[in-house]
């Protein structure tokens, strides 16, 4: 850390350019922790949930995942390759999953009620001071430890099974205000979703889960001696695929059109002057999943 004059000496003409305000603020938002929350929760739910009749919103299934804040944006390959590619994003901060793939394996959308949640959290950090200091005490300022949240909610969205669906069949490039997509046949499909009123971004990695045990018995089994055999080992094969249709058919009149989709979040984005202002200032209660 340095003082007065000695950051005057190490920086010399250079202080003069340097934007103070920007660099505060992006030092808080780095030393502040966050946590991602995926979940798949039903449409009526969340329909009471925002209505305000008092319901808990109780999800599905949910996953929680520690994320950390970055100026630069990691740009990742959805084929064999794994590869991915960094480029900057500010002023946008983003907050990536680098192992999305296997974090998210099991959000599963079996049903036309499921929508897909994420929720970005802002918690511990220089923005949630745990007390009050003995200086505020002794002045008998009693906002600080006390009126801030825990806990609070930079990014909450959602988006509907149909939703997905039709940008999945589409494979087009928009779709709407909310969704777009990035179609490339034979892998998962780059999904992006915009937040409310357009603030923010979540990047997703979509794929239909294959029904793989009813592909080799379509294949093997026409002619084949061990026709037999081959449906005994397809019957134990993709178990969590099975799973998926399992729950898809049972309400649907149509198995054929039921599509079980894996969603796993790639990363979340958002601009700095929004986050900055939600750890000073945001007071309404974050979203409790």
């Amino acid at each position: 850390m340095f003082f007065g004059g000695q950051l005057d000496e190490l920086l010399g003409e250079s202080s003069l350019v340097v934007d103070w305000r920007r660099s505060f603020y992006l030092n808080l938002i780095a030393h502040t922790s966050f946590t991602v929350t995926v979940a798949i929760c039903s449409h009526q739910v969340l329909r009471n949930y925002q209505s305000g009749q008092g319901k808990p919103l109780s999800p599905i299934y949910k996953v929680v995942k520690t994320v950390y804040a970055s100026p630069s944006r990691i740009n990742f390959h959805l084929d064999s390759r794994k590869e991915a590619e960094t480029s900057a994003a500010y002023p946008e901060i983003c907050f990536a999953v680098d192992d999305f793939d296997s974090t998210f394996d099991a959000v599963v959308l079996t049903d036309v009620d499921h929508c897909y949640c994420v929720i970005l959290d802002a918690s511990d950090g220089a923005a949630f001071p745990s007390e009050s200091s003995p200086r505020d005490r002794s002045s008998g300022d009693t906002r600080v430890g006390k009126t801030k949240s825990s806990k609070i909610t930079l990014f909450s969205g959602f988006v509907s099974y149909q939703m997905v669906r039709d940008a999945y069949d589409a494979g087009r490039t928009g779709f709407g205000s909310l969704l777009s997509l990035a179609h490339s046949p034979g892998k998962a499909d780059r999904l992006y979703m915009k937040g409310p009123g357009g603030r923010g971004e979540v990047e997703v990695a979509v794929s239909g889960v294959v029904d793989q045990s009813k592909e080799e018995l379509d294949h093997h089994s026409r002619g084949s001696a061990l026709g037999k055999i081959v449906r005994r080992a397809a019957s134990v094969a993709s178990v969590a695929a099975k799973h998926a249709y399992a729950a898809a058919s049972s309400t649907r009149t149509s198995y054929e059109d039921m599509i079980p989709l894996r969603c796993c979040l790639m990363s979340v984005s958002l601009p700095w002057e929004h986050i900055a202002h939600d750890l000073l200032f945001k007071g309404s209660p974050p979203v409790n999943l």
